[in-house]
């Protein structure tokens, strides 16, 4: 896999979180301009994964959940299976 910086108007998302760990802030771009999304929770905090090389990666399910405040770390990708040509 090559390596590549983030890029916001590629389709990448940056999130920010706090240190209190229960706010985040995410910026992406919606092809007419760029969207500042905040969500904080009432009870709890977000579930993060490991920082490594300056940064999270993050795959969209995974964000989904985290943005939901659920355990994401305790979900795990099913393999998707090739499907078989009959005839």
């Amino acid at each position: 896999m090559i390596a590549r910086r983030a890029n916001l108007y590629c389709g990448d998302v940056f999130v920010f979180r706090s240190k209190r760990l229960d706010r985040v802030k995410l910026l992406a771009c919606d092809g007419s301009g760029v969207v500042l999304i905040t969500k904080w929770l009432h009870q709890g905090r977000f579930t993060w994964p490991p920082i490594r090389n300056g940064a999270v990666h993050l795959s969209a399910t995974q964000l989904a959940l985290l943005l939901d405040g659920l355990e994401w770390t305790r979900v795990s990708p099913k393999p998707v299976k090739q499907p078989t040509v009959v005839g």
